[in-house]
C-alpha cells in the first residue's frame, strides 16, 4: 500500500519498542503529548486534529473551559509532540467578516482541500449539528454555512475532490449522547448545497463496534483505496468503550468499503486511556503521512482527557486490515436504497 501525497519529513515518529503481538500499531512511550491543565482557563485538552504547516505543524484542539464549555482553539508545534496554544479560542467570522461564535464547539477536524484548510466540529444548530470554517493563513476564520441538519456528528473533509465534488463522512444521530450510529458520505460542489448522501458503513457484529461507529481522522489516499481510521463503540455494564477501527474504501467510489478490519486497531488498555473525565476512549481524530516510506502518526483523544499519538506504516497496517476483513452486506453496496 503506497500512501499518494506530499512528503514529511519531520512528522512526529518513533520505532516500536518490541514486536507488536497483533494490530501493527505502537503508542508513544511518552504519551500524553497534552495534558490536562494546559493554558489558564481550559481543563482538559483532547479530541483534537493537526496538519504540516510551514515548517512544523498547527491543529485546532478542543479545550474544555473550567465552566464545562467547550470552544476550539489554535495551537502549533515545531515537532508535532511539544505545542505551544493560543490563550484566546478561535474568533470565527462570517462571510462580511463580522463576529459569528458558536455557542460551544467539540471535537474538531481539520482537512487541507486545495490551498484552503477547512474546520469541521459539533456545534448547536437548534440541536446537535456540524459547524464549518475555512482558513487559508490561520489568523482569519471565515464561517460557512451548516452542511446538514441536526441531528450530525464526526463530519470529516475528503483531502481532494472526487468527481469534481467535496465528499464529507458524517454520523447522522439524535442531540444526546447518541445510543447509535452509522457513517454516511454526501457530496457538494461548492460546500453550501449537499446531497448524494451514501450509507458508507453501520456498527460491526464484533463486541467493540456493537454498538455505533463514527468517522474519525480524514482519510488517507492510499494506491489501494482510502485508509480510514474511525471509532468503534460498545456498552458495557460500566459505560461505553471507544476503540479505534480500520478500513479501506474505494477510491472512486467511497461508499463502496473494499476491506473492514474485524479486529480493533487500538483499545483503552494504558492509565491515559483508562482513567480521566470519560474513562475507557481511544478517540482518532488525525494523522501525519510521509508517502516517501508509509510511515503514519495517529493523533487520538484518551478518556476525554488528554491527546495521544499512536505509529503504523501504511503497508503492515494494510495488510493487517486486508488480512482480518469481514465486510456486511451493506459495506459492499454503494449505499443507496
Amino acid at each position: 500500500m503506497k500512501i499518494i501525497g506530499p512528503d514529511i519529513k519531520n512528522m512526529p515518529w518513533q520505532e516500536p519498542e518490541k514486536p507488536c503481538v497483533d494490530a501493527p500499531i505502537w503508542r508513544y512511550t511518552d504519551n500524553p503529548v497534552v495534558g490536562r491543565n494546559p493554558l489558564k482557563g481550559v481543563s482538559r485538552i483532547f479530541n483534537s486534529a493537526v496538519v504540516p504547516f510551514e515548517d512544523g505543524f498547527i491543529g485546532v484542539f478542543r479545550g474544555e473551559q473550567v465552566n464545562g464549555v467547550p470552544y476550539i482553539y489554535l495551537g502549533r508545534s515545531g515537532d508535532g509532540v511539544h505545542w505551544n496554544f493560543d490563550e484566546e479560542k478561535i474568533r470565527f467570522v462570517d462571510e462580511n467578516g463580522q463576529a459569528f461564535m458558536p455557542r460551544y464547539a467539540y471535537d474538531p477536524r481539520l482537512v487541507k482541500v486545495d490551498d484552503t484548510y477547512y474546520v469541521m466540529w459539533c456545534q448547536d444548530f437548534y440541536g446537535a449539528a456540524i459547524g464549518m470554517a475555512r482558513t487559508r493563513d490561520f489568523k482569519r476564520f471565515e464561517r460557512l454555512e451548516n452542511p446538514f441538519l441536526p441531528f450530525n456528528r464526526n463530519a470529516v473533509l475528503f483531502p481532494r475532490k472526487v468527481g469534481g465534488n467535496f465528499l464529507m463522512l458524517s454520523r447522522p444521530s439524535d442531540s444526546g449522547h447518541t445510543p447509535f450510529g452509522d457513517i454516511f458520505l454526501s457530496e457538494s460542489p461548492d460546500l453550501t448545497y449537499w446531497g448524494r448522501h451514501r450509507h458508507v458503513m453501520g456498527k460491526g457484529e464484533e463486541w467493540w463496534q456493537a454498538l455505533k461507529i463514527g468517522g474519525g481522522a480524514a482519510p488517507i489516499e492510499t494506491d489501494e483505496g482510502w485508509l480510514l481510521f474511525y471509532h468503534g463503540v460498545t456498552s458495557t455494564c460500566n459505560g461505553y468503550v471507544y476503540s479505534i477501527g480500520g478500513a479501506i474504501l474505494d477510491l472512486d467510489d467511497p461508499s463502496v468499503v473494499r476491506y473492514r478490519c474485524e479486529n480493533f486497531l487500538l483499545t483503552p488498555e494504558e492509565w491515559y486511556e483508562e482513567k480521566g473525565f470519560v474513562p475507557n476512549v481511544c478517540f482518532p481524530c488525525a494523522t501525519i503521512c510521509d508517502p516517501s516510506d508509509g510511515r503514519i502518526a495517529i493523533y487520538y483523544g484518551a478518556a476525554d482527557s488528554y491527546i495521544a499519538l499512536a505509529f503504523t506504516r501504511a503497508d503492515e497496517i494494510g495488510d493487517y486490515i486486508k488480512e482480518h476483513s469481514r465486510l456486511t452486506e451493506s459495506d459492499r453496496e454503494i449505499g443507496r436504497r
